[in-house]
C-alpha cells in the first residue's frame, strides 16, 4: 500500500506533485497551529509592490479553492468521457462535476463567488489551450515561459519514463475486425 502510494507521488508531474505537497504541507501547518490562515493570506498591499492581480477584482484574500476548481474545470473538460458518481446519489459525465460541486457548495450555504470564480478561470484557460489553436487561423496564446521549459521539461532525461496518457471511455475503432468475419490465420 505504502509502496503503490509512493509510486503514483513519484509519477505525478512536477509541478502537480509540487502544489500537492504545498497544500498538504499547508493545511497540517495550519491545522497543527505552526501557522494562522491569516499569516498566508492574499494581502492587498502587496498588489502594488509585487503587481499581484487575481484576487483584486474579487476581493478574495484565498485562492487555494478557486484554483482547485479551475483545475477540477480543465480536468474535467479533458476527460469528458469518464462516468463520476456524488456520494452515490447521482451519475453525471466529468464535464458536470464542477457544477455539482458549485451546487453542492450553494446547498451548503457558501458563497459560490470562489466556485464561479475558478469555473471563470479554467473555462478561460481551456479554451486558449486546447480550443482556440485547434480552429483554423488558431494558435497557442499561452506558452510556458523557457526557463521553466528548461527546469521541468524532463524529455531529454533517460530515466524519465512519464505514464501513457489516458483517456477513459476512449475506444479503439478500427482496430478490430468486421463483424461476423473470421479472423484470419496465417
Amino acid at each position: 500500500m505504502a509502496q503503490s502510494f509512493q509510486q503514483e507521488y513519484m509519477q505525478m508531474p512536477p509541478m502537480t506533485r509540487t502544489y500537492t505537497t504545498a497544500c498538504v504541507l499547508t493545511t497540517l501547518a495550519v491545522q497543527l497551529d505552526f501557522v494562522t490562515p491569516f499569516q498566508i493570506y492574499f494581502n492587498q498591499e502587496l498588489i502594488f509592490k509585487r503587481f499581484q492581480i487575481v484576487a483584486l477584482f474579487v476581493n478574495l484574500v484565498f485562492l487555494g479553492s478557486a484554483f482547485t476548481i479551475m483545475l477540477v474545470y480543465v480536468w474535467s473538460r479533458r476527460n469528458p468521457y469518464v462516468r463520476m458518481n456524488f456520494f452515490g446519489l447521482m451519475n453525471f459525465q466529468a464535464p458536470y462535476l464542477p457544477w455539482v460541486l458549485l451546487a453542492f457548495s450553494l446547498l451548503l450555504g457558501n458563497s459560490v463567488i470562489v466556485d464561479l470564480m475558478g469555473i471563470a478561470v479554467g473555462h478561460v484557460y481551456y479554451f486558449l489551450e486546447d480550443v482556440f489553436p485547434q480552429q483554423p487561423g488558431g494558435l497557442r496564446i499561452l506558452k510556458t515561459p523557457r526557463f521553466l521549459t528548461y527546469i521541468f521539461d524532463r524529455q531529454d532525461d533517460p530515466n524519465y519514463n512519464p505514464l501513457p496518457e489516458e483517456r477513459p471511455g476512449g475506444f479503439n475503432w478500427g482496430e478490430g475486425q468486421v463483424a461476423g468475419e473470421q479472423p484470419h490465420q496465417d
